[in-house]
């Protein structure tokens, strides 16, 4: 059944649009607290956001949720969303929420909702919130003493306090006495949530750090800058000729490379980089890493060459967690720059899979152009096809077209089709070492689906 508030990663829309308004977000305050309040203790839940101007309207109506149930807030500030993840395991906080749509423009907004465990919650659970948010809470309102507080911050020195605990966490994910010393590093960061942290932890391990994307004003965030849009970050790199360009997005959980030459690294190449790493050192557990299915054939194939294995799951990064947690893999990701490395978060983490790279290139004393090409990709292509309205797949000059393509690229291609979970989009990605064929198999599916919706 499908949902009415939550998607793929959360609530997501336009702020003050038709979904998520200030209303909405203190309906999620109050049902998401009632459902994770214990009596044992006095509850809490954590709240960070990125920099969009309309964070501060919901960070309030959250708030206004969480303590008419009787939970207590402790408002974070801009921080990434692997922070909040962290802290509220650290915290023993009882819930953890991160305000951010994430790449997404600064008019549009999010919510997402962290467990105490700092896993995202299930479908299921959200699933229950939503039901919770449909009936009348006026009967749950908490009263007199039980009414819950707000704090600015979790610590004792003022607002900076939860950022300097995830930029002291995140340098101790690094080996044992590594630094970035000599490292030139552009750090990018998109004017987003990890403006303060990220640049810092880089300097304080010794890296010499050019930034960008540090001059949030609400309005600005991903906005040229960041991970989707690296352009600015290639020219910087160039600029100042660096040893590499570390591009987050807007609520740094999300990582794109350039190296010394201004090439940019996809998540695939970082992945194996990081996989083979970890694998030397004998720190690589379930045989070898979890990718989704839009991850390129060539990355499986070197896997495959050097003795580990590539599971392939749905695309979203709860997805590829999933997978990681039930099969034991500790390397995971998505070719968009979601690396999830679960020996040190539960959520995907810019900063932190930047680290790992940087210290690789630092021990290897080699390029970064050198070190992160470990495979040629095999051609691919994905476009992306917009509809008005049905549902396209199921027509039957779609799936016919379907067929006949994945007959025409056989066993050594792929093809891949999927309907995008937030927008009327579909997605058709192809790949064989043939390019011609990619090109042909792609276009005769987007004119199929164009010419039946």
């Amino acid at each position: 059944m499908p949902r009415k508030y939550f998607g793929t990663d959360g609530i997501r829309g336009l702020a003050n649009g038709d979904k998520l308004t200030p209303e909405l977000a203190m309906k999620v305050g109050m049902a998401a607290g009632l459902k994770f309040v214990n009596g044992n203790h006095r509850n809490r839940v954590v709240i960070g956001k990125d920099t969009r101007r309309s964070g501060y309207m919901i960070e309030n109506a959250l708030t206004a949720g969480f303590t008419a149930v009787g939970m207590d807030a402790y408002l974070l500030g801009p921080i990434p969303t692997p922070a909040v993840a962290m802290l509220t395991q650290s915290l023993r906080a009882d819930l953890g929420v991160m305000i951010s749509a994430s790449h997404n423009p600064f008019d549009d907004n999010g919510i997402k909702l962290f467990r105490p465990d700092g896993y995202k919650l299930s479908d299921a659970v959200e699933a229950e919130i939503e039901d919770l948010m449909e009936q009348d809470l006026s009967a749950h309102l908490s009263r007199g003493r039980d009414i819950g507080r707000a704090f600015r911050d979790a610590g004792p020195a003022g607002g900076e306090a939860s950022q300097t605990r995830y930029i002291e966490f995140a340098k101790r994910t690094l080996p044992k006495g590594a630094d970035l010393t000599g490292l030139r590093v552009v750090i990018d960061c998109a004017n987003g949530a990890a403006y303060k942290v990220a640049p810092i932890a880089l300097w304080e391990l010794g890296a010499e750090v050019f930034t960008l994307g540090v001059e949030p004003d609400g309005f600005n965030i991903n906005d040229k800058v960041g991970s989707t849009a690296p352009d600015a970050l290639i020219a910087k790199v160039r600029e100042h000729r660096a040893d590499i360009g570390i591009a987050l997005d807007g609520d740094a959980d999300r990582v794109i490379i350039v190296d010394e030459k201004g090439e940019i690294v996809d998540g695939d190449q970082f992945m194996a980089v990081i996989a083979e790493s970890w694998h030397s050192r004998g720190e690589l557990r379930g045989g070898g890493l979890v990718a989704t299915v839009m991850s390129n054939l060539g990355l499986e194939r070197y896997l495959t060459g050097i003795g580990l294995g590539l599971e392939r799951t749905a695309v979203g990064d709860r997805y590829v967690l999933e997978a990681m947690r039930a099969k034991g893999f500790n390397v995971g990701g998505e070719q968009s720059g979601h690396i999830i490395l679960s020996d040190f978060t539960t959520t995907g983490d810019g900063l932190i899979a930047a680290l790992q790279l940087l210290s690789v290139a630092k021990q290897a004393g080699r390029p970064v152009s050198e070190i992160c090409r470990r495979f040629d990709k095999v051609p691919q292509l994905l476009q992306s096809v917009r509809f008005k309205e049905g549902k396209p797949l199921e027509h039957k000059l779609v799936q016919q077209a379907i067929s006949e393509s994945r007959a025409r690229l056989g066993d050594g291609g792929r093809l891949v089709i999927r309907e995008s979970g937030t927008e009327p989009v579909i997605r058709v990605m192809a790949e064989s070492d043939d390019e011609s064929l990619v090109r042909a198999v792609v276009a005769e599916i987007a004119q199929t689906i164009k010419k039946v919706a």
